[in-house]
């Protein structure tokens, strides 16, 4: 299983702020921090605020942090709102596969438990594991002067 450039930089995004600690990012900082076009980030933003996520501040001062506590959002959250497909397979895909075996392939039934296995895995990992414990706020130029914000 592979996963696309969005999902690894919206988990990326959801750690940013994490490691912000409660307070606003701003995409033009996190987008710095990974070298990565502010464009791109934006354009992962959209269902990470759809999903709740994360929420955002419009305005001069605005801008974007987690929608609930890191340690609430599973690495499958993610997952499940930036993948469109999870096909291992061409028959995952497509029910009318001209496959003569589709309704007692072996093959068809390990994928969707390896498939399984890895939402399992996904699901035991919070964004809150991956920032606590690791120096992450200073190797993204995260500086902790800013005031952290109130819900």
């Amino acid at each position: 299983m592979r996963l696309t450039r969005q999902t690894n930089y919206a988990i990326r995004i959801l750690m940013y702020c994490a490691a912000n600690d409660g307070r606003l990012s701003r995409i033009p900082e996190i987008a710095a921090a990974y070298s990565v076009s502010e464009l791109f980030l934006f354009k992962i933003l959209q269902p990470l605020v759809e999903h709740k996520l994360v929420t955002t501040v419009r305005g001069r001062n605005g801008g974007v942090k987690l929608g609930r506590p890191a340690g609430e959002i599973s690495l499958f959250d993610v997952v499940r709102v930036t993948e469109e497909n999870f096909a291992m397979a061409e028959c995952f895909e497509n029910e009318a596969t001209e496959c003569p075996l589709i309704d007692s392939c072996g093959l068809n039934s390990a994928l969707r438990e390896a498939l399984n296995a890895f939402f399992e895995v996904l699901m035991r990992h919070s964004i809150a594991d991956l920032v606590k414990s690791r120096p992450i706020s200073s190797l993204l130029g995260i500086e902790n002067m800013q005031p952290a914000l109130t819900n």
